[in-house]
C-alpha cells in the first residue's frame, strides 16, 4: 500500500494537464500554496496532495467535502478532465442535499415535478452523463468510479459494492441485473447506474440508496405535465427501497467505510480515505468554471431536446366553450412558436394572440411568463374582472412549465 502523507519540500506535481494550467498558464500550486499543505492535518490531504504521493500510478479513494449537488459533479468533470491518466483508478464518494439529477439527454418536465421542487427548495441538475433520472438526498450515497477507457467496467465495480455488502451484512440479498442495477430481494432498486466514457478515460457512477426519503422520492420523480411529446430518453420507472428498511443498523457511514475497505483490498492501496474540498479553486483550479456551468439555466434547461407541448383546460366549469388550447413547441429550453386559442367570448381573442406572440422566444419557464403577464395585466388594470380572467389564464400557462 502506498504512504499518502506528505513528504517533506511541498508537493511534486501530478503528470496531468493541470501540470501546464489552465486557460494561460495559471501555475498548479505557488510556493504560498505549497507551505500551507505542509501544515495540513491528515485528515485535510485533498486531491493533488494524494496524487503526489502516488506517483507510480496507483489507485486513489477521495470523499467530497461538499453536499451541494452542483460543486460534486463539477468535481467528477474536474478528476476526469484533468487528473486521469492511463494507469490511475480512482473511486469517489459524495453525497447532496435534496435533489434530482436528470441525465444529459433528458426533458426535465417528462421526467420531474418541477413546481413541487421549486416549492419544496429542491435543487434540480443536469449531468454529463447519460441514463435516467435520480433523487439524490444525504441518505443516498453516490459512487464514481474513474479509469482509462480500456478498464471500464460497470459490471465489476457493482461487484465490488455487492462484495462491500457481503463483508458487512452477509444475509443480504443483493445482485446486479443486465442493465447494471443493483436490486435487493431480486425486486427492489437500490441503485442506478450511469456512465461517460471519453477517448481515452471514462467513470462509471451509481447510487447507493441507504435511508432516503422515498415518499419525497417519488412525488418528485412523478412528473403531473400531460401532453408533452419529446424524443428525449425517458427514463424506467422501478420500485425502489432503503438498505436500512431492511436491516436498521446500516448507515450511510458504514456503507462509505465498507465500500472504501473493499476497493482498497482489491486494487492495493491504503483504505484511508482522502477529503476533497471542490469549492477550493487554488488547489483544482478552473474548478469553479465546472460549477457555474453546472449550475446555469443553459446547461439545465436549455441541453433538453426539442420538444412539444398540446394541453386542454376549462377556464370555467360553469361556462360552456371557456376552454383553452393552448400549443408550444421549444427549443433549447425557450418558445419556439405557441398559439392560444379560446372557444368563447369569456376573454378576448386578441389579448390570448398578444400573449402567445409575446412568449416567442422566451425561457420555457414561469418566472418570465409572469413577467409578461404582469406587463400585459397593466393594460387592463381598470377592469377587475378582466383582470381575474386574465391571472386566471396565465396562472394556467405557468403551470405547465
Amino acid at each position: 500500500a502506498e504512504d499518502f502523507g506528505p513528504k517533506e519540500g511541498g508537493i511534486v506535481r501530478a503528470q496531468t494537464k493541470v501540470q501546464r494550467g489552465i486557460s494561460g498558464g495559471m501555475p498548479l500550486l505557488n510556493v504560498g500554496i505549497r507551505a500551507v499543505w505542509r501544515t495540513l492535518s491528515p485528515a485535510c490531504y485533498t486531491t493533488l496532495a494524494a496524487l503526489d504521493q502516488s506517483r507510480g500510478g496507483g489507485a486513489l479513494l477521495l470523499k467530497s467535502m461538499s453536499t451541494d449537488i452542483y460543486e460534486n459533479l463539477a468535481l467528477e468533470d474536474w478528476l476526469h478532465e484533468y487528473v486521469q491518466s492511463r494507469d490511475r483508478h480512482m473511486l469517489l464518494l459524495w453525497r447532496n442535499c435534496p435533489t434530482v439529477v436528470i441525465g444529459r439527454h433528458q426533458n426535465p418536465w417528462q421526467e420531474c415535478n418541477l413546481k413541487l421542487m421549486r416549492d419544496q427548495g429542491i435543487q434540480l441538475s443536469r449531468r454529463r452523463s447519460g441514463g435516467g433520472t435520480v433523487y439524490h438526498d444525504l441518505g443516498n450515497i453516490n459512487l464514481t468510479f474513474f479509469t482509462s477507457k480500456k478498464r471500464y467496467d460497470r459490471r465489476g465495480n457493482l461487484e465490488l459494492v455487492i462484495s462491500a455488502l457481503k463483508r458487512i451484512r452477509p444475509q443480504l440479498n443483493v445482485l446486479a441485473t443486465d442493465r447494471c442495477d443493483l436490486l435487493l430481494n431480486g425486486a427492489f432498486k437500490i441503485s442506478g447506474t450511469a456512465s461517460k466514457i471519453g477517448r481515452t478515460s471514462a467513470y462509471h457512477h451509481c447510487t447507493l440508496l441507504c435511508n432516503s426519503n422515498r415518499l419525497l422520492l417519488f412525488s418528485v420523480l412523478h412528473s403531473p405535465y400531460q401532453g408533452l411529446k419529446t424524443n428525449a430518453t425517458p427514463s424506467i420507472p422501478a420500485t425502489v427501497k432503503n438498505l436500512c428498511d431492511e436491516d436498521p443498523t446500516l448507515t450511510c457511514d458504514l456503507l462509505m467505510d465498507a465500500i472504501a475497505m473493499e476497493y482498497a483490498r482489491r486494487h492495493g492501496c491504503q483504505s484511508k480515505i482522502l477529503l476533497v474540498d471542490p469549492k477550493d479553486n487554488l488547489l483544482l483550479p478552473g474548478i469553479t468554471k465546472f460549477t457555474q456551468e453546472l449550475k446555469s439555466w443553459d446547461w439545465i434547461y436549455g441541453r433538453t431536446p426539442k420538444f412539444s407541448i398540446s394541453h386542454y383546460f376549462s377556464m370555467d366549469p360553469n361556462l360552456p366553450g371557456a376552454e383553452v388550447e393552448l400549443n408550444m413547441s421549444i427549443n433549447h429550453g425557450r418558445i419556439e412558436s405557441c398559439s392560444i386559442k379560446i372557444f368563447s367570448d369569456w376573454l378576448p381573442s386578441t389579448m390570448c394572440d398578444q400573449l402567445a406572440s409575446d412568449l416567442i422566444g422566451n425561457k420555457f419557464c414561469p418566472t418570465e411568463t409572469l413577467i409578461l403577464a404582469s406587463a400585459h395585466l397593466r393594460v387592463c388594470s381598470q377592469d377587475n374582472e378582466l383582470c381575474t380572467k386574465w391571472n386566471a389564464l396565465c396562472e394556467q400557462v405557468m403551470a405547465i412549465m
